[in-house]
């Protein structure tokens, strides 16, 4: 192995043996579930802010973001981005608070899951079972899109086989997330949003060097067919372009819509020390999310000039989503310390992975021991049971994501893009009325929740086939039906109870202090 690479994989090695390390560390402060799954709600605002931003953006945002302007250019890199940036701004405006608030009120609920059948007073735990399910139906493949940026991570670096090298990453993020759980996957993913800056830092600094200049680089853009327009996408195959229509750039935009049902998202919320540090986290998030982003596309433009002068290869298809990998192996051979700051933006990819990866494990973990098992089925575990069970649960789950991820050639942006909209159909119309709609009952979420699950598979895989209007992101459509839908069957069934009620307005009592 060459004498940089040596270096790289030094680095690398460190960093996953510290977040072990923190796993370690946090194991010892989880005396029972509550505090294994939420971390007995005493985050604080920046590592609520971070953690929370840090488990979003996941492999997405070093590898899938820029392989996408890397390839196509500014129109669906950059509309998906804001998109994001709005939804994220909002997500902490209206819903963090409030779900703090409602959560803790509605019968201590510490996941997704136990909230909608709590808030609905669904003693026949219908509610919970469904919305359990759905979280293992998206997450598994969710779970399984880091894996594979982890797998191919270490096989474009080190040459490492690409199964070998997934399967390594998830043991690691395995060991950490079931021994110290929702704290250690917090506090590591404080760290995580850290390295990951630090090597968007570095790359767009190295990158613009070694391309020659900022000018140098705008003018490769420029001379690429509408590769700098929103309102058309560049084709790399014939060096074209394609008009983008308005249709299309709102479906994009509609990423913002997935946050609202994000559980892993949600969870940062439901775990904040104090209801009133939100806006904190709230303005932090949302000047790291902007500025990430923006730098990640403007990653993917470095890369591109770099590939049109010689200086690394030129990359197609999925293959675009190992830009930041070519130019952190490009960089790791000028130098001793440029070699290190190589490792560290593979441990910032490797970062952006495990943040997201355990965050999904530990969700999709709760799901089934706790509203699955324990919930549903009503299974009996004392505290000590359940710990055993939700570590079982979460290896058992990290195992279904590695056979998922063993294609090589899967796209981490479109395996993302799909569990995003799944999760934006499903949680998200539920999320909204459950927090801001007195009237909405059970029947309604019920309905909401199949509705939407179901609509992202039939546009996905269908509708969407049928191309022109019907072309655009699955989310949109399925996210207004469900929504409709939920309404509607609302409208249409009992009225919630004289205690449900007082419950909603003792949240709003309690925001109004």
């Amino acid at each position: 192995m060459e004498k940089n690479l040596i270096i790289m994989f030094v680095t690398i090695v460190a960093y996953m043996l510290m977040m072990v390390v923190i796993g370690l560390v946090c194991s010892k402060k989880n005396e029972d579930v509550s505090d294994f799954y939420l971390g007995g709600r005493k985050l604080g605002p920046i590592v609520t802010a971070m953690s929370a931003e840090a488990s979003d953006m996941s492999s997405w945002l070093l590898m899938g973001l820029p392989g996408v302007a890397y390839l196509t250019g500014c129109a669906e890199a950059g509309w998906t981005a804001i998109g994001l940036a709005i939804g994220t701004y909002i997500n902490w405006l209206i819903v963090a608070k409030r779900l703090r608030v409602y959560t803790q009120k509605c019968g201590n609920s510490i996941t997704i899951p136990d909230f909608f059948s709590n808030r609905y007073r669904d003693s026949k735990k219908i509610l919970m079972g469904i919305s359990a399910a759905i979280i293992l139906i998206f997450f598994i493949p969710y779970t399984a899109s880091g894996f594979s940026a982890c797998g191919k991570l270490f096989s474009t670096l080190f040459g490492i086989n690409y199964h070998l090298a997934m399967i390594i990453s998830a043991v690691i993020i395995i060991a950490y997330t079931s021994v110290g759980g929702f704290l250690a996957a917090s506090t590591t993913d404080l760290i995580q949003s850290i390295v990951m800056t630090l090597a968007l830092i570095i790359l767009v600094i190295f990158g613009i060097d070694a391309a020659g200049g900022v000018d140098t680089v705008m003018n490769n853009a420029k001379g690429l067919t509408d590769y700098l327009s929103f309102t058309a996408l560049h084709d790399p195959e014939t060096g074209g372009s394609s008009p983008y229509s308005a249709l299309s750039i709102a479906s994009l935009l509609a990423w913002g819509l997935g946050y609202f049902g994000m559980p892993h998202i949600l969870l940062r919320f439901m775990a904040i020390e104090d209801k009133e540090k939100v806006k904190t986290s709230r303005r932090i998030a949302s000047v790291w999310v902007v500025i990430s982003m923006a730098v990640a596309i403007f990653i993917g433009i470095i890369g591109n000039t770099l590939s049109a002068n010689g200086t690394i290869e030129k990359l197609g298809g999925t293959q675009s989503e190992t830009i930041v990998m070519k130019m952190a192996t490009y960089m790791s051979e000028n130098g001793f310390i440029l070699a290190i700051l190589g490792g560290l933006i593979f441990a910032g990819i490797l970062a952006s992975t495990m943040s997201t990866s355990d965050s999904q494990l530990l969700a999709a973990s709760s799901s089934m021991s706790e509203n699955l098992l324990k919930g549903m089925f009503k299974i009996n575990l004392n505290q000590k049971q359940s710990m055993i069970s939700a570590r079982l649960v979460l290896v058992v789950i990290a195992v279904l994501s590695v056979f998922i991820a063993w294609n090589p050639d899967s796209s981490v942006f479109r395996i993302v893009s799909f569990a995003w909209a799944g999760f934006g159909a499903t949680f998200a119309p539920v999320m909204i009325l459950a927090l801001f709609w007195k009237r909405s009952n059970k029947y309604g979420a019920i309905a909401g929740l199949i509705t939407g699950g179901v609509m992202v598979f039939l546009w996905k895989f269908v509708i969407a086939k049928l191309g022109g209007v019907f072309a655009i992101y699955e989310l949109l459509p399925a996210f207004v039906l469900a929504i409709i839908v939920n309404v509607i069957v609302s409208l249409c069934t009992a009225k919630p109870t004289d205690d449900m009620i007082a419950e909603f307005d003792a949240v709003n009592a309690e925001l109004k202090k």
